[in-house]
C-alpha cells in the first residue's frame, strides 16, 4: 500500500513573509522619520511589535482555519497595508509642514484603527466562512442587498451624502461610510450565482456576424440591466469609478463564463453610447474629460490637482526624493485619490512599479486559484474578484497618470478610507477561502451543498 504524504500547507512561508513585510514597513518609517528630522524612538519598535502581532493573528486564524490558501496573498496585502500607512502618516506631516503646525498624524492614527476592524473582519471572514459554495445560495439576496446599498446615498439628503461633489457616503456622528465598496462584492456573487445558474441563457447563439455568434436580443435584458445600473450611478450619484467598475466586472464575468466576444463587444458598444450621450448631457461628465484632455487649460481651478500629480511624478523622476524629502502635500486629496501620485514622488518610477508589480502578484494568484478550484461558481467568483482588484487599479493608476479621465476610485488596500480598507480585506478573505478549496486534497473537500454548484463544472481556462 502506498502512503501519500500530506501536501505542504506552506503556512511556515507565510509567516516569514510576514514577518518581511513588518521589517519593511518599519524601515519605511524609519526613512521618513529620520528625514523629516522627527528622531528615532523606541515607540516605533512598538509600532512595528503592534503591526506583526495584528497580522499574526490574521495568519493563526488562516493556519488553523483554511490551512491550504495561498501563502502569497496575506503577506502582499500585509505589505501594500504597511506602505499605505507610512505614506499617510508622511502627508499627515507635509500637512503639517504647509499649515505651519505640529500634527500628531490623525489620518495615520484613523487609518491603522480601520487597519484593526478590517484584519478582524477579514478573520471573521476565514473562520464563519466554511465553504464558499455557500455564498451561491445567497446570490439574490446578495444582489437586492448590493443595489439597495448603491441607492441609498442617491435618496438621502445632500448633507448626510454627497462629499466633493460625489453623492457616494452615509454620513453618520463622527464617521462615514461608502457603501459602494460594499456593493462591489455583493454584486460580484451575485453576478457568479447568476451565470453559473443561467448559463444556457448566456450560450444561446443568436445571428453569426463577423466572426462571432451574437446573442439573441432577447437575451441583453441582463446586459442592459448592468448598462442602467452603472449609468444610474453616474448620472444620480455623479460616481463615475464605480460605475465603470461595476460594468467592466460584469463584462469580465460574462465573457469568461461564456468565451463569447460578442458580448464584450455589445457591452463596449453601449458603454460608448452611454458614455457620449452622458458627456453632452451632464456637466460633471464633461468636465472631467475636458480636465483629463488639457489640464493646465484651468490650472487654478479643474485642473490644478492633475498637474500637481503630474508634476509630482516628474519631481520623483527614476528613483525618487526618497521617503521623507518630497513636496507630496501639494497634491490635494493625496492620501485618498492620488496615493500613486505620493509613492511615484518618493519612490520614483522603480518604486511604484514594486508597489504595482505587488498588485500584480495578487491579481495573478488570484486568477491561478480561479483555474484551479474545481466549481463554477468559485472559478467565477474568484476571477471576478481578481479581475475587480486589476481593474480598479487600472482605472486608479490610469487616472492618477493622466492616461484615462479621473474617476475618484481609491488605491486597494493604500489609500486613506475605512470603507475601502474594511472591503478589501473582505474580498481577500473571501479568495483566500477559495484558494484553500482549490489547494486541499481531495478527500478533504466537503460535498458540495447547493443544487447550483452541483451543476455540470465547467473548466474555464481563459481567465
Amino acid at each position: 500500500m502506498t502512503v501519500v504524504p500530506p501536501l505542504p500547507t506552506r503556512r511556515n512561508a507565510e509567516l516569514l513573509l510576514l514577518a518581511f513585510a513588518a521589517v519593511i514597513t518599519m524601515v519605511a518609517l524609519l526613512l521618513v522619520e529620520a528625514n523629516q528630522e522627527r528622531g528615532v524612538s523606541w515607540h516605533l519598535i512598538q509600532y512595528g511589535a503592534a503591526y506583526l502581532a495584528l497580522f499574526g493573528g490574521a495568519h493563526l486564524a488562516v493556519r488553523r482555519f483554511a490551512p491550504y490558501a495561498d501563502p502569497l496573498l496575506l503577506p502582499v496585502v500585509a505589505l501594500l497595508n504597511g506602505l499605505g500607512l507610512v505614506m499617510i502618516h508622511r502627508l499627515d506631516l507635509a500637512a503639517g509642514e504647509l499649515s505651519g503646525q505640529a500634527v500628531e498624524s490623525p489620518s495615520a492614527t484613523q487609518q491603522t484603527l480601520w487597519t484593526l476592524a478590517a484584519v478582524i473582519g477579514f478573520s471573521l471572514v476565514v473562520v464563519f466562512l466554511k465553504d464558499h459554495r455557500l455564498l451561491s445560495r445567497y446570490g439574490y439576496l446578495c444582489g437586492a442587498t448590493g443595489l439597495i446599498l448603491l441607492a441609498i446615498p442617491a435618496v438621502l439628503p445632500r448633507r448626510f451624502s454627497e462629499q466633493g461633489g460625489a453623492k457616494i457616503w452615509i454620513q453618520f456622528p463622527g464617521f462615514s461610510i461608502q457603501p459602494a465598496e460594499f456593493s462591489k462584492i455583493l454584486l460580484l456573487v451575485f453576478f457568479a450565482a447568476v451565470l453559473v445558474e443561467k448559463r444556457s441563457l448566456f450560450t444561446s447563439a443568436g445571428k453569426h456576424f463577423l466572426g462571432m455568434d451574437l446573442p439573441r436580443p432577447r437575451d441583453l435584458a441582463p446586459l442592459l440591466a448592468a448598462w442602467i445600473l452603472s449609468v444610474g450611478v453616474m448620472v444620480f450619484e455623479k460616481d463615475l469609478g464605480t460605475s465603470l467598475l461595476l460594468y467592466t466586472s460584469f463584462l469580465v464575468l460574462v465573457y469568461i463564463a461564456t468565451e463569447r466576444l460578442s458580448w464584450v463587444v455589445i457591452g463596449l458598444a453601449l458603454f460608448a453610447a452611454g458614455s457620449f450621450v452622458a458627456y453632452h448631457i451632464f456637466d460633471h461628465v464633461r468636465l472631467r474629460v475636458q480636465t483629463w484632455l488639457d489640464p493646465f487649460a484651468d490650472f487654478d481651478g479643474g485642473g490644478y490637482q492633475m498637474a500637481q500629480s503630474l508634476f509630482s511624478f516628474a519631481t520623483g523622476g527614476i528613483f525618487g526624493t526618497g521617503l521623507g524629502n518630497g513636496q507630496p502635500g501639494t497634491v490635494p486629496a493625496a492620501s485618498t485619490d492620488f496615493i500613486i501620485a505620493a509613492v511615484g514622488e518618493e519612490l520614483g518610477l522603480v518604486g511604484l512599479a514594486a508597489v504595482l508589480m505587488l498588485y500584480t502578484i495578487v491579481i495573478i494568484r488570484g486568477l491561478r486559484t480561479a483555474i484551479a478550484v474545481r466549481d463554477s461558481f468559485g472559478k467565477l467568483l474568484a476571477a471576478g474578484l481578481a479581475s475587480t482588484l486589476a481593474l480598479q487599479l487600472f482605472i486608479v493608476v490610469g487616472g492618477v497618470t493622466k492616461l484615462i479621465p479621473l474617476t475618484g476610485l481609491t488605491t486597494p488596500w493604500m489609500s486613506y478610507g475605512g470603507s475601502s480598507l474594511l472591503a478589501n480585506y473582505l474580498l481577500l478573505a473571501i479568495l483566500l477561502r477559495i484558494s484553500h478549496a482549490a489547494r486541499s486534497p481531495l478527500d478533504t473537500r466537503k460535498t458540495n451543498p447547493t443544487p447550483i454548484a452541483t451543476a455540470k463544472t465547467e473548466v474555464i481556462e481563459k481567465v
